[in-house]
């Protein structure tokens, strides 16, 4: 299901006192780093307006270029040592990001030890199954993990891949592990919002796909089925949840939960029919959670652009004390209706391409011989219908209730326009939404060899 090949590699080993660092830069980490690129580039040229006045802008300004280099060092490690620091170094610049705004933001303070508790956790789980692989391997490449899992017995193999779930779940925010995610996200500045949610979320997918189906060569069907499982509850649960939120940043920390859930409706399906022997329909299944992951970050990065500007223009992010904003903020307005519509899955818009392509991947498992595809594979057609609907109306709630109709507070009257360089990425995330809508091929041709 997964090539596995390198395309470049590097070792620094004096770099880290242990084991150094290796670079393996491969198909698979070039589909993340694409991710991070595309909401890291606009919410940097974001940044600049947002933060100019901002109280912690010299906080933002040290720990933000961190964040993103670990993020888009995470994929590239290739070695269990360079994982293990790398993600690390995204946890703590991420944290110091929530925290940012502390001093006039009670909220973040709650949030941000909600997230450190739960970040740790993942760690904690993540350098267990790493440790094992790398111990069994007797290597702490991923090159001498990859072959030395063969000689990993069932039952130690499902204990590695379980610790590697709830690690890379968590940092995912998949029910029952998101709790942190509506708290800190909303709390921190918005452009590092975008970061986080868009991009940073996104390599807990990473993470699972890299050890359970490439390092450990994938598994028993159970274990896709258990994937698969916890997708469908991320997915309603996070819509749902979405649709009775008032606060916008809380309502888009929601969204990203039922966006991974789908991620990860896509990859367990992908381990369930490759598992099964179906390895060309486990391929196109991946294919479409990697496709939604690249879509997920134009879009989440886009609509969480368009709710700092809100939050700037206004001074607030309660729905209910917005609207009107629409003949206030025009390009705002116009991009987050983009956006909405796109995470809405509506075409010709990005969010339409990978969804529809779960969905036919889903729906062309039928009938089969394996009794948990063939019981499992309806349900998550029918979930992953049901929560498209329910984000339509939850967009449709966002965008009425913010743009239009009256204004119903004194900020959302006074609102004007937000600085050049905050529309100048609204045009540019919103230009990237259409691009890849209206013409997927490229993106699509860029997923694939990560597949075989």
């Amino acid at each position: 299901m997964l090539t596995g090949s390198s395309t470049f590699q590097a070792n620094f080993p004096n770099l880290f006192p242990l084991g150094g660092v290796r670079i393996e830069f491969d198909a698979l980490s070039a589909i993340f780093s694409l991710a991070t690129a595309i909401v890291a580039v606009p919410a940097a040229i974001y940044g600049i307006g947002y933060s100019a006045h901002g109280p912690s802008s010299r906080t933002v300004q040290i720990a933000w270029p961190l964040l993103v280099w670990s993020v888009m060092m995470v994929p590239a490690a290739g070695s269990v040592t360079g994982l293990i620091a790398f993600w690390e170094l995204m946890a703590l610049s991420s944290l110091v990001l929530v925290l940012a705004e502390h001093h006039h933001n009670v909220e973040a303070r709650s949030a941000a030890q909600w997230y450190a508790a739960m970040t740790h956790l993942s760690l904690l789980a993540i350098v267990l199954a790493l440790v094992v692989l790398a111990h069994q391997a007797g290597g702490d490449s991923f090159t001498a993990v990859r072959a030395g899992a063969g000689d990993l017995s069932p039952a130690t193999a499902s204990v590695v891949f379980l610790l590697s779930l709830v690690g890379f779940g968590a940092k995912a925010g998949v029910v029952p592990l998101h709790v942190w995610l509506p708290r800190a996200h909303p709390e921190a500045p918005s452009h590092v919002s975008a970061m986080m949610s868009g991009a940073m979320v996104a390599l807990g997918v990473y993470g699972l796909v890299r050890v359970g189906w490439d390092l450990l060569g994938g598994g028993p069907t159970w274990w896709g089925a258990v994937v698969l499982a916890i997708g469908l509850a991320s997915a309603m649960f996070g819509i749902l949840h979405a649709l009775l939120s008032s606060d916008l940043k809380r309502l888009l920390a929601y969204s990203t939960t039922e966006n991974m859930g789908l991620v990860f409706i896509g990859v367990g399906a992908a381990g369930m029919f490759a598992s099964s022997g179906n390895r060309s329909l486990a391929s196109v299944a991946l294919a479409a959670s990697m496709l939604l992951v690249i879509n997920h970050a134009a879009f989440k990065g886009l609509l969480f652009l368009g709710a700092g500007s809100i939050l700037s223009a206004t001074g607030t992010r309660d729905l209910d004390r917005l609207g009107g904003l629409a003949r206030r903020m025009p390009v705002t307005a116009a991009t987050f209706a983009i956006g909405s519509l796109a995470i809405a899955a509506l075409p010709p818009l990005n969010g339409f391409v990978s969804e529809w392509l779960l969905l036919q991947s889903l729906v062309h498992s039928l009938p089969s011989n394996a009794a948990v595809v063939a019981v499992a594979m309806p349900v998550a057609v029918a979930v992953v219908a049901l929560t498209g609907g329910l984000a339509a109306a939850t967009f449709v709630k966002a965008f009425g209730i913010g743009f239009l109709a009256r204004p119903r507070s004194e900020g959302a009257a006074a609102a004007h326009e937000v600085s050049l360089s905050m529309r100048t990425a609204l045009v540019g995330s919103a230009a990237t939404v259409l691009a890849i809508g209206l013409v997927p091929g490229p993106v699509a041709a860029f997923v694939t060899p990560a597949l075989v």
